[in-house]
C-alpha cells in the first residue's frame, strides 16, 4: 500500500512538471511570434515628370575618300577636299570646335595574281600580292548650332566632295537642366500620391526609405543613315534646294519610385 502511494505521488509530480514545461514552451513560442512581423511597414509609389523642348542643335557626319597610286598623292587629294569642305562650313557659321574628326585611315590597295580556271575548278593562288595604290578615308562629325542651316549645309558639302553624308539628327545640347526639371516634377508627383495613399490607409508617413529613378531621354530626330547616303549620292550629281526639316519637340521623361515608412 505504501509502495503504491509513493509511485502515485511520483507520477503526479512528473506529470505536473511536464505540464509546466509545455506551458513555458507555449508561452515562449507565443512571445516570439508576437513580434515576428512587427517590422516597419512601407508603401511604394511611382511618379512621372515630363518636359518638352525644341531641339537646339543638329548633328551629322560625312566621309572624304581619295584613291591614288601613291600614299602622298592620296593624302594630298583627301586633304584638299577636306579643307574645302571645312572652309565652307566655317563660312556658314560652324565653329571649329564643332567640327571633329571621328576616323582617319590610310591603307594600301592590293592586286592578287590572276589564276586561270578550268572546267575542273580554279587552282590555288600563287605569288605575292602587289600594291597598286592607296586609299585615304577620313570621317568627320559636325555639330550645327543654327538648326535652320542644317539642310543647307548637308546639301552644300555634298556638292564639295563629301561622301556618305549620314546621321542628321536634332537634339538638345544641355539635357541635364531639362532632366533636373523633369525629375523635380516626378518627385512632386510621387510625394502627392504617397500622401493620398497614406491618408486612405489611415497611416502616417514617417520617412522615405527608398528611391529609384529611370527615364526616357530625348531620341535624336532626323533622317536615317541609308536615306542620307542616298541623298548624298544625289547631291554629287545636282544641287537641290535645301530641304525643309521640321524640328518638332523632344520629350524628356523621368520616372521615380519612392518608398516611405508609415505607421
Amino acid at each position: 500500500m505504501l509502495h503504491d502511494t509513493l509511485i502515485r505521488k511520483i507520477a503526479i509530480a512528473c506529470g505536473t512538471m511536464v505540464v509546466i514545461a509545455l506551458m513555458a514552451y507555449t508561452y515562449s513560442t507565443y512571445k516570439g511570434t508576437q513580434y515576428m512581423y512587427s517590422g516597419p511597414v512601407s508603401i511604394s509609389v511611382e511618379g512621372t515628370g515630363e518636359v518638352f523642348a525644341k531641339p537646339d542643335i543638329a548633328t551629322f557626319s560625312f566621309t572624304v575618300e581619295a584613291k591614288e597610286g601613291d600614299a602622298v598623292t592620296a593624302q594630298n587629294k583627301s586633304s584638299e577636299t577636306m579643307t574645302g569642305i571645312i572652309t565652307y562650313l566655317k563660312e556658314k557659321g560652324v565653329e571649329e570646335k564643332d567640327i571633329k574628326t571621328a576616323q582617319y585611315s590610310l591603307a594600301p590597295q592590293y592586286e592578287y595574281p590572276q589564276t586561270v580556271c578550268s572546267q575542273w575548278g580554279c587552282p590555288p593562288q600563287t605569288g605575292e600580292p602587289k600594291i597598286v595604290g592607296y586609299i585615304v578615308s577620313q570621317s568627320v562629325t559636325v555639330k550645327v548650332r543654327d538648326t535652320a542651316k542644317a539642310g543647307e549645309l548637308v546639301s552644300g558639302i555634298g556638292g564639295k566632295g563629301a561622301q556618305n553624308v549620314s546621321g542628321l539628327s536634332f537634339t538638345i545640347d544641355d539635357e541635364e537642366a531639362l532632366k533636373a526639371e523633369a525629375r523635380e516634377k516626378a518627385i512632386i508627383d510621387a510625394q502627392t500620391k504617397a500622401k493620398i495613399l497614406a491618408h486612405d490607409l489611415g497611416a502616417r508617413i514617417v520617412r522615405m526609405n527608398g528611391y529609384w529613378e529611370g527615364g526616357d531621354y530625348p531620341v535624336p530626330y532626323g533622317i536615317g543613315g541609308d536615306a542620307m547616303m542616298a541623298k548624298s549620292e544625289a547631291l554629287n550629281v545636282r544641287a537641290p534646294q535645301p530641304a525643309e526639316l521640321p524640328l518638332g519637340e523632344n520629350t524628356i521623361r523621368i520616372k521615380v519610385n519612392i518608398s516611405y515608412e508609415v505607421r
